[in-house]
């Protein structure tokens, strides 16, 4: 493998504090939490809205998604200032480098919010693209990476993605990469290991198997 693809949130970024805060913030109206990380992890799913219906335990009504989306948003950007990059985060990134090999990023954020936290933590250099949304209606993962690979005139199978979710090894599969699985972020470890691919617990595990 001469390439990494990293994730974002959840991978890199170490958000799941900010996530499970700005959740119990929008459902305290309802009286249903306080989760901790791993009761959310219980019951976080994709898509997103799937998962809040399961903490209602009932369909969500018109306009409630709309709503509910926007409520997190909103606690999420205020309360991810006080998270950080995840643990080894920094060293896998300049090892990587300094193994002549090249890095970039994919994520389903924003992509201008995530090109401004990206600067704020001083690691543009590390990456030869930084992607994420230019649009609010994202789609599959998938599709991203197809575009990502492209744009960077990439042979998949010299390619490795590294991220926390299921959408992760799946978008590396649909264009014939591999995946490693980071068991750090919002899903749970059993859903990782039932994709079929290698999950760890640290990112320098992850640097090490590929």
């Amino acid at each position: 493998m001469t390439h990494i693809v990293w994730d974002w949130n959840g991978t890199l970024f170490h958000d799941i504090d900010a996530i499970v805060a700005a959740t119990n913030e929008i459902f305290q109206p309802y009286g249903i939490g306080p989760y901790d990380i791993e009761g959310f992890r219980e019951v976080y799913t994709r898509p997103i809205w799937v998962a809040y219906e399961r903490m209602l335990g009932r369909p969500l009504r018109d306009g409630e998604w709309e709503q509910l989306d926007v409520g997190f948003h909103d606690h999420y950007h205020r309360l991810m200032e006080a998270c950080s990059l995840a643990e080894g985060a920094l060293s896998s990134l300049r090892a990587w480098d300094e193994a002549g090999r090249t890095q970039s990023l994919l994520s389903m954020w924003m992509h201008d919010r995530l090109l401004g936290k990206v600067g704020e933590f001083g690691i543009s250099g590390h990456f030869r693209r930084v992607d994420g949304l230019r649009t609010a209606t994202g789609g599959a993962k998938a599709e991203h990476m197809v575009e990502h690979l492209r744009a960077l005139d990439l042979d998949p199978a010299k390619v490795v993605v590294i991220g926390d979710s299921v959408d992760d090894a799946h978008a590396a599969q649909h264009v014939g990469a591999r995946a490693i699985l980071y068991a750090g972020g919002m899903t749970r470890r059993s859903d990782l290991e039932g994709v079929g691919v290698p999950v760890v617990d640290s990112l320098s595990d992850a640097l090490g198997l590929v």
